[in-house]
């Protein structure tokens, strides 16, 4: 029975996994608060935390059992494997979703961050100047953000190295979503659509036993961007951890108190109803980026009117609401167990 539930345990982390990477691929959407709400946020920071000098020292001595021990290495394997199998198949689901079903996509998201609001709120009972300063300021800064005007795209390999560690921290930060700080630092499509796929061929290729791609100056580059940018990320994951273990311990109500701010303001970049503003040159045509993407200048956001394709899309915010709240009574009744 003791071995089911292990496996079971490993199962469900694997597939949190999946949700933090799904989460992180979509601009508006943080992986920080899938773990929130699935409840494994604090461990996923406090394992994170744990790579410092003393694991460092464990690695460099060879001493391998008790490094994967110290840093808690069991459930970040099975939460990263869950990532790694979400960024080559359910993200890729989900890039043809927003591509199709914008409205829709949007929409569930929308709702699923109401209830993750809902959820996150009703355990949280320290209000005080303090919070409600907090939580007000996180506000300000998520809205802030999601109203900002995209750069265009960078492949210096200084600057990939701080988008990897600036995107990370939707990971760390709940309501902070990397993607959309991507789209605003103008790499996204470099960085997790461009490289990504890369990646993809070259791994095709390999299996295939085809390595004509040395030979390919772009393919080159662009993996060279990748290797890049996940260097910059496992920087900006350890280095937020830590900030962020530091400042949990010390000021934890205040820090979850702006995380709940935080969260509320980034519906404003996952508000449904948006139309995309793409830049213009001065003939009037649609700047591209170099993978033939337009340039993003903004988003549009306007008050939907009432037909059934609006109809549709407050059906699947109420979705996404009953989703994590479905989770969540799931998550109660398996603690009662």
């Amino acid at each position: 029975m003791q071995n089911t539930r292990t496996l079971t345990d490993k199962i469900f982390l694997i597939l949190k996994g999946l949700g933090m990477g799904a989460a992180n691929k979509v601009p508006g959407v943080s992986g920080g608060v899938v773990a929130f709400v699935a409840g494994f946020y604090e461990e996923f920071i406090y394992s994170l935390q744990k790579f410092n000098g003393k694991a460092f020292k464990l690695f460099i001595n060879g001493r391998f059992k008790s490094f994967y021990t110290y840093v808690n290495g069991r459930f970040l394997s099975l939460l990263f494997l869950g990532m790694i199998i979400s960024y080559f198949s359910v993200s890729k689901v989900l890039d043809y979703l927003i591509r199709h079903y914008e409205l829709y996509v949007w929409s569930v998201f929308f709702g699923m961050i109401i209830g993750s609001i809902y959820y996150i709120h009703k355990d949280f009972k320290e209000w005080n100047y303090k919070t409600i300063i907090a939580m007000t300021l996180g506000i300000i800064l998520g809205l802030s953000i999601s109203f900002l005007s995209p750069a265009t795209e960078n492949d210096n390999l200084w600057f990939v190295f701080f988008c990897g560690m600036i995107s990370v921290s939707g990971m760390t930060l709940p309501g902070f979503s990397g993607s959309f700080i991507l789209i605003l630092l103008g790499n996204y499509v470099l960085l997790l659509v461009d490289s990504v796929n890369a990646l993809y061929d070259t791994i095709f290729d390999v299996f295939e036993g085809n390595f004509t791609f040395f030979m390919d100056v772009e393919r080159m580059r662009l993996l060279k961007v990748l290797a890049v940018f996940t260097l910059g990320s496992i920087a900006g994951l350890v280095t937020f951890s830590h900030l962020l273990s530091y400042i949990l311990k010390r000021h934890k109500n205040v820090t979850l108190s702006a995380i709940i701010g935080f969260i509320i303001g980034s519906l404003g970049v996952v508000w449904p109803w948006k139309e995309t503003i793409y830049k213009i040159n001065s003939d009037g045509g649609y700047l591209y980026d170099s993978a033939g993407e337009r340039i993003i200048k903004n988003y549009e956001r306007f008050m939907p009117q009432l037909h059934t394709e609006t109809y549709y899309a407050v059906a699947l915010i109420i979705l996404g609401i009953g989703i994590v709240l479905a989770l969540e009574w799931y998550r109660q009744k398996t603690r009662k167990v």
